[in-house]
């Protein structure tokens, strides 16, 4: 029996999340510069998708490209722009073959225009598509993303449209850029390393985390197999006892 037949697909995670971590030490492993373990791991991409959308994962949402990047050397960020917009501009179409729909989470507004303008002809030629969403976090933190929900929060407060009394976690989450998705149930990081990265921190208040050293570009989709099963290993207990969970 194959790791996907051992999947039990009654109790999969609505919504997976993925950093994908590991690219640069991949090619400094092989001698390459650091684009070159970007290039590398779009067949990791490619495949994960795939076998997330196969087995009926319903949210997959990969962190691409962090607030905290645009530090990185300009020559890394710019060719990673390219490598981007002229992924996107390959990949819509097989997201329409496999009924995939694209959304992006972050202030894409920083993002370069070329890199803007596919994004948004992707999202809208996949908007129909009803077998899986997949979300690119762009320029994207956590820190972000509470700062921006909290301003339009203030906004419609001091505009009268939303009294301050009604400010709950229900309100909060609709002014997030994940409104309307559940949150992730698996946070999958490649690399070993042991921190979330300031990535989706309001939503992952009870997501389990799988942590695996196999860096990102050698990620396939049995390895996501591997998360989902030892993700189907585990008591979710979400503050309660174990024993409350069997009665």
């Amino acid at each position: 029996m194959d790791l996907r037949e051992k999947v039990d697909l009654d109790n999969l995670p609505r919504h997976i999340a993925v950093i994908m971590d590991g690219n640069g030490r991949w090619a400094k492993k092989r001698g390459g510069l650091r684009i070159f373990g970007h290039q590398s791991a779009i067949t990791a991409v490619r495949e994960t998708v795939e076998a997330a959308a196969e087995l009926g994962v319903g949210y997959l949402t990969l962190y691409a490209f962090s607030t905290e990047n645009w530090s990185r050397p300009a020559v890394e960020v710019s060719a990673l722009m390219q490598l981007l917009v002229s992924s996107i501009r390959k990949e819509t179409a097989t997201l329409n073959k496999n009924n995939i729909r694209l959304q992006t989470i972050g202030n894409t507004d920083s993002l370069p225009k070329s890199c803007q303008k596919e994004l948004s002809e992707a999202i809208e030629l996949t908007k129909n598509n009803t077998r899986m969403t997949l979300v690119l976090a762009l320029s994207y933190s956590g820190r972000w993303d509470l700062t921006q929900a909290m301003q339009h929060i203030a906004k419609d407060v001091e505009q009268g449209t939303l009294p301050a009394e009604q400010v709950n976690e229900t309100v909060l989450e609709k002014y997030l850029s994940t409104s309307g998705m559940p949150d992730p149930e698996l946070l999958i990081r490649t690399s070993g390393e042991q921190r979330i990265s300031n990535f989706l921190l309001w939503q992952l208040a009870y997501t389990e985390l799988y942590i695996t050293e196999l860096l990102w570009p050698d990620f396939r989709k049995e390895h996501l197999y591997e998360a989902i099963l030892a993700y189907q290993r585990r008591e979710r207990r979400f503050g309660k006892t174990s024993e409350q969970l069997t009665k």
